[in-house]
């Protein structure tokens, strides 16, 4: 979509400036010169030639780009990153939680890594459930309970052993050094220690003891946090690779502590984790090829599927940003989401429609509801209002290298 009101201002922004810089004498000596906020612009846009890395965190961007210029391919930087991710953004990169890798090779060849978190084998459909008979929230996002067999590090391993150029222990390196050495804490991590770390991070005592100080306050933005038993672990890894996490040390640590928790990770749900290897889901839109995230992500099914409905919209003739085009722009992921909890799920226990729900025709009779006059009100789309917080805790990363293999991971 191209943009039309902004490049405009812009470029008035930067002749206004010109003349500003150009005329001196018709300005007061006394007054000092404005900076127009540029310090404060978002939009600096970076370029490079041999490859391009983009994070949520500084530093394992800097990872990536590391391992870029030592010769590493896309995959080597993209594993590099989420290792270095699990120490320095502790919000959403991890070692105990799971995600999707998505990467097209040099040759064009595009393939999907599924390592989301499972289901322990002794859940129970009722382990949420209060003693009220009520779902109990607490049970499902901050309890043991909430704990799904970990699939990171599997799934990290898995893509470098099969598309990455560099060893593991090479690629860990980073990770290891600034879980030991330690990091500076910046702004985000800082605040979210001083909130959601204050509510629920303080009331486990191995998680205080990483993120709090010893006067009780959590670590600050501006001071260096240092994690050694991150590294131990981080170590072990690097040393004996997946099997480290999920057959030895840290598998032994792991089922104890839900032991003791009241949890239901054993050392057999580790013992049998796997990452998955799938095909992606593909689509089209205005001449482009897509390519998304199977199942069990529900993402890629839907992002076709609002591409395919924006496809029967003159979204170029409405302006970007503008009432119609937003308009439209939501109506479409209200009946993306109002299909997600009917239709999909795990391809490991249950078939569903994805032919159907990516099918430019049923796309065309969802096109033909939106009214650009009236917005449809979501309980009228689906049970219930759409869920309107969404967690910090997902990050997602990209990697380009110089040969065009690209890599994307949530």
């Amino acid at each position: 979509m191209r943009l039309s009101s902004l490049p405009r201002l812009n470029i008035w922004l930067e002749a206004l400036m010109l003349w500003v810089s150009a005329t001196p004498a018709a300005w007061p000596q006394s007054v000092a010169p404005l900076s127009y906020g540029v310090e404060n612009d978002i939009f600096h846009p970076v370029t490079a030639t041999h490859g391009m890395v983009a994070s949520v965190d500084k530093t394992a961007t800097e990872v990536g780009v590391a391992i870029l210029r030592q010769g590493g391919n896309a995959v080597d930087a993209a594993v590099a990153m989420g290792f270095a991710l699990a120490v320095t953004h502790p919000q959403a990169g991890n070692l105990g939680g799971g995600g999707f890798m998505l990467l097209r090779t040099p040759a064009g060849y595009t393939t999907a890594i599924d390592f989301r978190e499972m289901a322990p084998q002794g859940a129970s459909r009722t382990m949420f459930i209060g003693a009220d008979g009520n779902a109990d929230s607490r049970l499902s996002l901050t309890s043991p309970l909430a704990s799904g067999t970990p699939g990171t590090v599997a799934g990290l391993t898995l893509a470098l052993s099969r598309y990455g150029s560099m060893n593991l222990a090479q690629v860990m390196r980073p990770a290891i050094r600034l879980a030991e050495k330690g990091f500076t804490v910046n702004q985000a991590l800082a605040g979210d220690l001083a909130h959601y770390g204050r509510e629920n991070v303080i009331h486990h005592a191995n998680s205080r003891a990483v993120f709090f100080k010893a006067d009780g306050q959590p670590y600050a933005e501006g001071e260096t946090l240092r994690q050694p038993q991150l590294a131990h672990s981080l170590m072990l890894i690097a040393r004996q690779g997946p099997h480290a996490f999920y057959h030895g040390e840290i598998a032994d640590q792991i089922s104890a502590e839900m032991r003791r928790r009241g949890g239901l990770i054993n050392r057999r749900d580790l013992a049998e984790y796997r990452a998955v290897e799938r095909r992606p889901v593909v689509g089209s839109y205005r001449g482009y090829q897509i390519y998304t995230m199977p199942p069990p992500s529900s993402g890629g099914v839907h992002i076709i599927q609002i591409l395919n409905i924006l496809e029967n919209v003159d979204l170029a003739k409405m302006g970007a940003g503008s009432a119609n085009a937003l308009q439209v722009m939501s109506e479409a992921m209200k009946f993306a989401y109002a299909d997600r909890p009917q239709y999909l799920g795990d391809h490991d226990f249950v078939s569903f429609p994805v032919q159907a729900l990516n099918s430019k025709a049923y796309a065309k009779t969802l096109a033909q509801r939106i009214d650009l006059n009236h917005a449809r009100p979501s309980s009228t789309v689906r049970p219930g209002q759409l869920q309107p917080y969404e967690s910090i805790q997902t990050t997602h990363y990209s990697v380009v290298d110089k040969s065009g293999f690209a890599v994307a991971v949530t």
